[in-house]
């Protein structure tokens, strides 16, 4: 072999070894949300937000030597297939952290997929009680839970609606029949009367349960469900001259909803676990990135993908700096998260219970009249003591 061979090989070798040494100080966080399909108005907050808390968090990484990346992973709102993007991201040992999913119907499965390989989850939308009571150490969430968000609706029906008959409709969902049975339950508590409760996975003909609604005569309906579903309903109800109030949870919380709603969009409440934007007042200057980013104003879980990524990146961050070379293990990463306390967020301060629930948080009562949305009532709530 010839000296120029030798130095050639030897140059290929050194470029080889930089790059596998900057592949190895490459860390990722993965966003799992609907990206396609019927819910992706919200998933792509969620991605969005996240991506902001990375743009920022690149000189703190920079600092240690470390680059990091956001990889998104689209579940479509279904189960199967965000358990199958979780199973990818447990093969990539560069992700070590991941925002989302954003329904409790894949958060469980995708959660549960991903425990052996200890990568942790921080979610910003799922709000059923399972997601954290199967005392997963990888799961934590910034959101209150059902037991929380359900009783706030119901107080609400029963405290300014002043209802004393309600209709209680649920989507067949885990979230949405998760929710719809903490109000039911409230509700019967608060003497309130609850003359029917029905799940329903109809979509385009709302024909047979407004009958039924029209012969119950309600003061309030309380549908446990997504916007998408729950548009098309109170399109319908409407329609036929039931004008009742609607109150939902935080499924509704998309500008979608009087889109497909329409003329219906009238007399809506729903609680929701997202801020408006506007009653923060630290999120100005992320409402300005956000738009010069991406083109379009910030949603409330925009703001709380936001702030579930940048409780995660502290999290490997407080990691990597305890770690002997400096990139930490998922599983240092996982018990960073947990224990950590996250203050200057645009939520407030995070901190979380021993199953991952956050300690403390608002709920807030939206009120939708046509295309326009205005906060009605903030509740605070607290989880439970464990």
């Amino acid at each position: 072999m010839s000296a120029t061979t030798r130095m050639t090989a030897a140059l290929a070798a050194l470029l080889l070894a930089s790059g596998a040494d900057a592949q190895n100080r490459t860390i990722r966080i993965a966003t799992l949300s609907p990206l396609s399909g019927s819910l992706s108005s919200l998933g792509v907050q969620v991605r969005n937000g996240t991506q902001l808390a990375v743009n920022e968090a690149a000189p703190a990484f920079a600092k240690l030597g470390l680059k990091v990346q956001l990889v998104a992973f689209d579940d479509q709102a279904d189960p199967a297939t965000g358990t199958a993007a979780a199973r990818k991201i447990a093969a990539d040992r560069q992700i070590l952290a991941v925002v989302g999913a954003l329904n409790s119907g894949v958060t469980i499965p995708a959660s549960a997929a991903l425990q052996s390989s200890r990568v942790v989850m921080v979610n910003s939308a799922s709000t059923a009680n399972q997601v954290t009571d199967r005392g997963l150490k990888n799961v934590n969430r910034i959101v209150p839970r059902d037991d929380a968000q359900g009783p706030a609706g119901a107080s609400f029906i029963r405290s300014t609606l002043k209802a004393k008959k309600v209709y209680v409709l649920n989507d067949k969902t885990a979230y949405g029949e998760g929710l719809a049975d903490e109000v039911e339950r409230s509700l019967k508590a608060g003497g309130v009367k609850v003359v029917a409760s029905e799940g329903t996975e109809e979509k385009a003909d709302f024909s047979g349960v407004i009958a039924k609604i029209r012969l119950q005569k309600p003061d309030v309906i309380y549908f446990g469900g997504v916007y998408n579903q729950v548009g098309v309903f109170l399109r319908q109800l409407r329609g036929a001259g039931v004008m009742i109030p609607v109150v939902g949870g935080d499924g509704l919380d998309s500008s979608e909803l009087s889109r497909i709603a329409g003329p219906g969009a009238r007399d809506v409440y729903y609680t929701t676990t997202a801020a408006p934007v506007e009653s923060l007042p630290s999120a100005g200057a992320f409402a300005a990135t956000y738009r010069k980013t991406f083109g379009m104003a910030p949603q409330g879980f925009a703001v709380f993908g936001y702030d579930a990524a940048r409780v995660a990146l502290r999290g490997i961050l407080a990691a990597a700096k305890a770690a002997p070379n400096g990139v930490p293990s998922r599983e240092q990463v996982q018990s960073a998260v947990r224990r950590g306390t996250y203050s200057g967020l645009l939520t407030g301060t995070v901190t979380f219970n021993g199953v991952g629930d956050r300690r403390e948080a608002n709920l807030y009562v939206m009120k939708l009249n046509g295309t326009k949305a205005t906060l009605s009532a903030t509740v605070k709530v607290a989880a439970p003591a464990r």
